[in-house]
């Protein structure tokens, strides 16, 4: 039996978005233009595909990278699995932060502490490079800021959902904002 065979076709569908719905959560704070929109896309792209693909991987990361190199699910499939539709922005951000919250629930009720770790890893990283792929504000990338205090704000709350609200752990200093507040690193 493999690691997927304990989830159900449900609960695996909800680890396999877990990533992207970390992402979405960011993006959702503080939407950019087209060209930061790609940008934040690719990073959650790049930041799944490195995790699964990378040396010494636990079994999920395996089974993970599996899924993502075989078939797709058809469009139907996925529709009945998605859940409701946002009807605005800021249900499509809650319910991005209740996706990673049940993923991660089922990562760590079903999987081996290792694979839990890794997959909490993983989450952290999509949250943190989405944040920085892209500067909020400013005009045709003049001025803005790498990360501002929206994205900020539900980086905390998607860190207390992955890591607990006693993790203790803080994000990556670059995403901190300085010691002027303004989140400029200058």
């Amino acid at each position: 039996m493999s690691l997927k065979d304990s989830f159900t076709r449900d609960e695996w569908f909800k680890v396999m978005t877990g990533p992207g719905r970390a992402g979405a959560a960011v993006v959702t704070a503080s939407p950019s233009g087209l060209t930061g929109l790609l940008a934040e896309a690719q990073a959650i792209a790049a930041s799944v595909r490195e995790s699964v693909s990378s040396g010494g991987r636990t079994p999920l990361m395996e089974a993970m990278a599996a899924d993502l190199l075989g078939k797709a699910p058809d469009a139907k499939e996925l529709q009945e699995m998605g859940g409701e539709r946002a009807r605005n922005i800021e249900e499509a951000k809650a319910q991005s932060i209740e996706g990673v919250r049940q993923a991660v629930w089922l990562v760590s009720s079903k999987a081996s502490p290792e694979d839990a770790q890794a997959y909490r890893d993983m989450l952290m990283q999509v949250v943190e490079r989405t944040a920085q792929a892209a500067k909020e504000g400013g005009f045709l990338g003049i001025g803005g800021e790498q990360v501002n205090d929206k994205e900020r704000a539900v980086m905390q709350e998607l860190q207390s959902v992955i890591r607990g609200p006693d993790s203790g752990a803080s994000l990556s200093p670059s995403l901190a904002p300085s010691p002027d507040g303004s989140g400029n690193s200058n």
